[in-house]
């Protein structure tokens, strides 16, 4: 891990561009600059997050389809599923149990 630089939790990832996609269709560029917008610790590398695009496609989470960007470019844009929602909220439940679960042990109640 380098400096300024999370690391993340297996899983973690690809909640985090199923939730950026809960705003609407997005290209890759986009994504990637939400995420990282939204804390300056999160970085996001396209060597990683193409191949995770591509595994949520392949799992039917994502669809892709090209379209004209902002820009008048080509760029392929993704789309969340009926699939991608459910497991979005499922993943995100799951999240939030164990950002709680973590919580508890590492901020026990005073009276410990």
């Amino acid at each position: 891990m380098k400096d300024g630089q999370t690391q993340f939790i297996q899983g973690t990832f690809e909640l985090l561009i199923l939730r950026t996609l809960i705003y609407g269709p997005a290209h890759g560029h986009a994504i990637a600059k939400h995420i990282q917008d939204s804390s300056e610790t999160l970085r996001i590398e396209t060597g990683s997050l193409y191949p995770a695009l591509h595994r949520l496609e392949a799992q039917g989470l994502v669809r892709p389809a090209w379209r004209l960007s902002d820009k008048g470019k080509r760029a392929k844009y993704y789309e969340l599923t009926a699939a991608g929602k459910r497991h979005l909220t499922a993943e995100q439940s799951r999240w939030d149990q164990f950002v709680r679960a973590i919580g508890r042990v590492l901020q026990p109640a005073e009276s410990e």
